[in-house]
Parts: C-alpha cells; sequence; structure tokens
C-alpha cells in the first residue's frame, strides 16, 4: 500500500512551487508512495518552466481523481492565485491568504482519512498575518485545527533528531517554561515518535537548560527543579533516557549515534546544531550547496512534516532553488505513515 502523500505548496510567491516540483521529479517517490500537490495551477505551471520540466498536471478537483504516476503531476488546484498580481519574492497578503488555505485543505483531508500525511512547503509568517491569519508559523496552524494541545517541534537531519521543549517565545520567557510536565511530555513525545519509526528502544539524550547542566545549582537550578525530575518519572515508565547532558556535548554524541533523539530546552539550542549539520553554504556563489533538514510537529493525531527554511524570496522566481529538504519531508513523510498503518 503506498500511502497518499499531500505536498502543499506553499506561499505562492517564494519558492514552494519550483522545490515541488523538482521533488517530484524522483521516481522513488512514485514507487514508495502516491503524492499530490495542493496548490494554485499558476504557480505550478511557472515552476516547471524554471526547471525546464518535462513533467505534465493532472488538475484534479478530487483526491479519487488522482492518477499517481511518475512523469505526473496530481495537482489539487484551489485556484486561489491571481498570477496577474503575483510577484514573486514579495510579501503579499494573497500569498498569505493561499498558503494558508492550502495547509487547513491538507489538515482536513488528512483529519478525514483521504491522505496518509501532509508535507508543507515554506510560508510567510509576515504574509500570513498580512491576511489575518495570526499564527507563528505551522506548527500552531496544525495543533489549533487539529485541537491539538500537547505537541512539540522535531527537526531531522537523516538521523540526527531534536524535538523541542519551546520554540516560537523569547529566550527569557523560554526559560519560565522549561517546567517538569512540559519537559516530561516532550520526553514521551519523543519517545513515541522513535517507536514510530520503527526503533524499538529508543535512546534519548535530554539537554540542559543552563551552562554545562547548572554545574549542581551553581549556574541555574531548572536541572535540579524541573528537568531532573522529569527524566527520573521518565525512567520510570520504562523509557531510555539520559540527562540532563551539557548541551555543548550533547549534540556531538548525537551526532556520532549515541542517541536516537535529543530534547532541547528552547528554539535555539536545538535549531542551531541541526542547521549546522544540514546546511552548506558555497561562499563562492553564495548560496547553500545542501539544505537538508527536516521540521516534523509531534504529537498530532495526523502526520505532519516539513521543509526545514523559508521561502527564500532572494531566489523565487529564478529557478535555483534547492529541494533538498523537501524531499527529506517527504521520505519522512512516508516512514511515518507506514509505521502507523503497521501500528
Amino acid at each position: 500500500m503506498r500511502p497518499i502523500i499531500a505536498i502543499t505548496m506553499g506561499d505562492p510567491t517564494g519558492i514552494g512551487a519550483e522545490i515541488a516540483v523538482r521533488a517530484l521529479a524522483n521516481k522513488r517517490f512514485y514507487e514508495e508512495a502516491r503524492p499530490l500537490v495542493i496548490g494554485s495551477r499558476g504557480p505550478m505551471e511557472d515552476g516547471l518552466r524554471m526547471v525546464n520540466s518535462d513533467l505534465k498536471l493532472n488538475i484534479i478537483a478530487d483526491v479519487s481523481k488522482g492518477r499517481f504516476e511518475y512523469g505526473t503531476i496530481d495537482l489539487l488546484d484551489l485556484d486561489n492565485v491571481d498570477m496577474d498580481k503575483l510577484v514573486y519574492g514579495k510579501v503579499a497578503a494573497m500569498g498569505g491568504k493561499a498558503a494558508f488555505e492550502y495547509i487547513v485543505k491538507g489538515i482536513d483531508l488528512a483529519m478525514a482519512g483521504i491522505v496518509d500525511a501532509v508535507v508543507t512547503g515554506p510560508i510567510h509568517k509576515e504574509a500570513l498575518n498580512q491576511a489575518g491569519h495570526h499564527y507563528s508559523g505551522h506548527t500552531e496552524i496544525f495543533a489549533e485545527k487539529t485541537g491539538t494541545k500537547d505537541y512539540s517541534m522535531m527537526l531531522a537531519h537523516k538521523d540526527f533528531r531534536v524535538a523541542h521543549v519551546t520554540t516560537h517565545v523569547s529566550l527569557r520567557k523560554a526559560c519560565d517554561l522549561v517546567k517538569k510536565a512540559r519537559v516530561l511530555t516532550v520526553i514521551r513525545l519523543a519517545h513515541n515518535a522513535m517507536l514510530e519509526l520503527g526503533i524499538e528502544e529508543p535512546r534519548i539524550g535530554v539537554a540542559g537548560l543552563n551552562p554545562h547542566s547548572g554545574e549542581g545549582g551553581l549556574f541555574g537550578d531548572e536541572e535540579i527543579k524541573e528537568i531532573i525530575p522529569a527524566i527520573e518519572e521518565a525512567k520510570g515508565q520504562g523509557m531510555n533516557v539520559e540527562g540532563p547532558v551539557p548541551p555543548d556535548t550533547l549534540f556531538a554524541k548525537a551526532l556520532g549515534g549515541q542517541y536516537d533523539i535529543v530534547v532541547a530546552m528552547y528554539h535555539d539550542q536545538g535549531h542551531i546544531p541541526m542547521k549546522t549539520a544540514g546546511f552548506e553554504l558555497d561562499l563562492a556563489t553564495n548560496t547553500y550547496k545542501s539544505v537538508s533538514g527536516v521540521n516534523i510537529t509531534l504529537g498530532l493525531p495526523i502526520i505532519r512534516t516539513s521543509v526545514d527554511h523559508g521561502t527564500a524570496f532572494g531566489k523565487a522566481g529564478q529557478g535555483r532553488a534547492n529541494a533538498e529538504s523537501l524531499e527529506e519531508a517527504i521520505d519522512y513523510a512516508i516512514q511515518f505513515a507506514r509505521g502507523k498503518k503497521r501500528a
């Protein structure tokens, strides 16, 4: 059974359509899954031209009409972009509105069981807010629309994975949000995600919040009061958890294969090592030779993976975007969908 993977096009003024075309030129995705794009015809036709692709569009209004054959991109066309007004690389309320509608359609289809997973293309938060949708990102939209209370962002670069206790808040507020209950929740979400990926005995490394994990209380007491109690309770529930490990050594251990997943306490603590591992800049051309990384929302009743980069307005409409992150996101969606079917 090949799972149906819905790919939302992202903000039409960005690189979403182009990277969708590039990714779906990979025949393997059609051997392992049934991909379809939720987007708009105009930007997708532009995407085909930008990369000089021989792929064809199959415009559909219903998922059941998809061909799911290599060489054809099935497009669920929401017809919500005025191509006469579209300007690539520019923030616009029209782009934010369209991107939001693609996301909601994907969520609705996944909640109805019509698609097996949703892979989201890049959106622009300012455009989203200009369109009247006041969310800090994809994760919050998915959580609200699925009625999910306990969720976490997980980033992945191949087998290097990080789940976050806090994300889009100030660093000062993040410290206040590191509480035992939340840390334990994210440990549990991380553990369950690894089981879904087929890892029978997940190894979880938990970061400290403070330098040297507080050094026994010398540099802060959050480890003693909140993080260690959460780790001990997780161990009591049968989870293989280690920590709090000083953050300056934890990620090197994870990259070396000591852990299947790391629990980070705040946004940049997890994002910096992940993007250092997955992004490779070519100074000669000032472009990224590699843009690897996947954003996954844990705790949802549906599967959601995403690219780990933005709309790349500096490249939009130029035919030189990198689809590596989207390809990884599709791969992870397929893995999770297979795990769900096994369960």
